[in-house]
């Protein structure tokens, strides 16, 4: 195994969901953590709670990822200390809304394109050229079952999640002449804040996701990814696909019975 102590991880979207107990895992495992997302509070206690829990060492960075002049200058400006950034988790993402192509609301197209496919760019872009100048980084991007199978109404989204297996597939391509590892964790129904935002916080909508079904936690994706962080240098999980043990593809899920 490749221990994690002390070793410098970026987490994007790191203030909720599989991002928060991807943070969690690797504060647990002793790595010193980049937190970057939106929500600056939430980062804040996160860090708080990882330093009281684990000793975690943390820095952490307000960020939204569509802001690409933003993304490279907190990048560029990261002190010395946290510059050699061995391990990146693009997490960062989200999908808006369960809308037919045609009836679609622009403004959640732009806003999952922006965040899903040229936030992970930007990220990448800024992070990755320090990787292969020292000689080794892994990579892990947050897919989705999605980037492999579309379903009604996910026209977009799904198409962003394609983008993102696709953009994966192709950096490790143009990093085989490296030691720089590249993989995907590409979940299936995970229970977090994830239907509420695609929703715009319909609490009622957002719970029949996850009616009478056993879901993923993001603690589960979360062990996934660990995993994949920690093969030895010459052994790379290419792509993982992890659903519940009820869920068989994106639209066939097998529910339980109420009270059963």
């Amino acid at each position: 195994m490749t221990t994690l102590t002390k070793k410098t991880v970026l987490i994007t979207g790191a203030s909720s969901g599989i991002g928060l107990a991807c943070a969690e895992a690797f504060g647990r495992e002793g790595a010193r953590l980049i937190l970057a997302a939106r929500r600056k509070e939430r980062l804040e206690a996160l860090a708080l709670e990882l330093q009281k829990t684990y000793g975690t060492e943390t820095l952490t960075l307000q960020l939204d990822v569509r802001n690409q002049p933003e993304v490279e200058k907190t990048f560029r400006d990261l002190p010395a200390s946290w510059q050699d950034v061995e391990l990146l988790l693009n997490n960062a993402g989200l999908s808006r809304g369960l809308d037919k192509l045609h009836e679609g609301k622009l403004e959640d197209w732009e806003e999952m394109i922006d965040t899903n496919v040229k936030g992970l760019l930007y990220v990448s872009r800024a992070i990755i050229p320090g990787m292969v100048a020292r000689g080794k980084g892994t990579i892990i991007n947050i897919g989705s079952i999605a980037g492999h199978e579309v379903y009604p109404g996910g026209n977009v989204y799904c198409a962003t999640k394609f983008a993102v297996d696709a953009l994966t597939r192709g950096l490790r391509h143009d990093l085989v002449d490296t030691p720089i590892r590249v993989c995907t964790v590409d979940p299936g129904l995970v229970e977090t804040e994830f239907s509420m935002v695609r929703f715009h916080g319909n609490e009622q909508r957002a719970k029949t996701v996850y009616q009478n079904l056993h879901p993923l936690t993001g603690a589960d994706v979360a062990e996934t990814v660990l995993f994949c962080a920690t093969r030895p240098p010459h052994v790379q999980i290419a792509e993982v696909i992890i659903l519940p043990t009820n869920q068989a593809s994106t639209t066939l899920v097998h529910r339980a019975p109420a009270g059963t």
